[in-house]
């Protein structure tokens, strides 16, 4: 880990204080602001991260993401939340979000890239009096190497992480887990297009992901049991 978190933080605040700029957002009175803000609020409740200063916007787009910045800022776009159909469903999305901030896989993912730049420049170096066409064919051949064989695996593992802390963290916040693998069944079915294959992809597939989650439901459940308030698959997205 090369980056401190406190730049992490930084930056993920500056970012956020240009969505307004950059994006349009849903009015803050919006029917479905209010949801995405109570649902954000009991997800922070149980990341022990009481250091974040939390806050959620909702953006207006067709696009079907969501993501969390470092230091707890919450970003949902409007498009996702039909396929949520639930507000479980969006504890689905929002709590996979949070867990990779709570991970800080941002930072592992910006420290392996600084580690892969400073190889190439290394190398770079070193072949500095060679052809150029023997660079170009080095360049190629890293980039192709350490994209396919490192970047994305490796974002790969950062997902299923995520899914997993994501999923313990609903159920402590009171959200039904078992509305996890419905929900990336959902998706699944709401993306019928052309996709990558999972190989060549920085998610797990779709069908893959509910897989998984199913098989960690027991776990899941256990918490949910513990939670203070149990909330279910709560209020109906429509």
């Amino acid at each position: 880990m090369l980056i401190p978190e406190q730049s992490e933080i930084a930056m993920g605040s500056q970012a956020f204080a240009d969505i307004d700029k950059e994006q349009g957002v849903a009015p803050s009175d919006s029917r479905y602001s209010e949801l995405v803000h109570r649902v954000g609020l009991r997800i922070a409740g149980v990341s022990d991260r009481f250091d974040y200063q939390w806050e959620t916007r909702v953006v207006s787009s067709t696009e079907q993401n969501a993501y969390c910045l470092p230091g707890g800022k919450i970003v949902v776009y409007d498009g996702i939340l039909p396929v949520c159909e639930n507000e479980a469903g969006l504890a689905v999305v929002m709590s996979h979000e949070v867990a990779h901030v709570l991970a800080r896989h941002g930072g592992e993912r910006m420290s392996q890239q600084t580690a892969v730049n400073g190889v190439q420049t290394a190398v770079g170096f070193v072949m500095r009096n060679k052809e150029q066409v023997s660079r170009d064919i080095f360049n190629k051949a890293y980039g192709m190497a350490t994209t396919y064989g490192v970047v994305l695996p490796y974002s790969r593992k950062h997902e299923s992480e995520a899914d997993h802390i994501g999923l313990m963290l609903m159920a402590r916040a009171g959200y039904d887990p078992a509305e996890a693998p419905r929900f990336w069944t959902r998706f699944a079915a709401a993306n019928t297009g052309e996709k990558p294959a999972e190989f060549l992809s920085t998610h797990p597939a779709d069908s893959r992901r509910a897989s998984d989650l199913e098989k960690l439901l027991p776990e899941a459940l256990d918490v949910y049991r513990t939670a203070a308030v149990c909330i279910g698959t709560g209020e109906l997205i429509v």
